[in-house]
């Protein structure tokens, strides 16, 4: 594939449904993960205009900071903790409305206001995981958690 992403304007559905396929094919046959983390939060930055896009990945029994697209960030969450080591202890998807409400919260930018975040699962272990935030409340829904699970399954 190119390094030209197609994008188009539509509902979010349609937006994912175009989006995925040439991500798909960006990261088919690269090998190293690193390259394909920073390819898909360039394409979902781009692509959305999210205010912060990038992936934790498990070590040493902590989410360490990874590529991403966006501010600056927490290096180091620890399982169970705010929404991105819930989402890891859980194994499942969270969509978090308004972050403020969420307990536990770590607020690496005042400026996030709804927050999801998707585990990287591999055999029923979590690696890693997507974390995205939305300057606005209540971005995200049950079509980002359906198009961006199925995202992750590329990696």
């Amino acid at each position: 594939m190119s390094e030209n992403l197609i994008l188009i304007s539509g509902s979010k559905e349609e937006q994912y449904s175009s989006l995925l396929p040439q991500i798909k094919s960006l990261v088919e046959g690269e090998t190293d993960l690193i390259a394909n983390l920073a390819n898909v939060t360039a394409a979902l930055k781009e692509a959305f205009r999210f205010f912060w896009v990038g992936f934790y990945l498990v070590k040493e029994n902590e989410l360490v900071l990874a590529p991403f697209q966006g501010p600056i960030a927490c290096t180091r969450i620890r399982k169970g903790r705010g929404v991105c080591g819930t989402a890891w202890q859980e194994k499942q998807t969270l969509i978090v409305p308004d972050v403020d409400a969420f307990p536990g919260h770590i607020a690496c930018s005042s400026l996030s206001r709804s927050e999801i975040v998707v585990p990287l699962l591999k055999d029923g272990e979590v690696w890693g995981v997507l974390d995205i935030d939305s300057e606005q409340l209540s971005t995200f829904d049950e079509t980002d958690k359906k198009y961006l699970e199925k995202l992750c399954t590329y990696l």
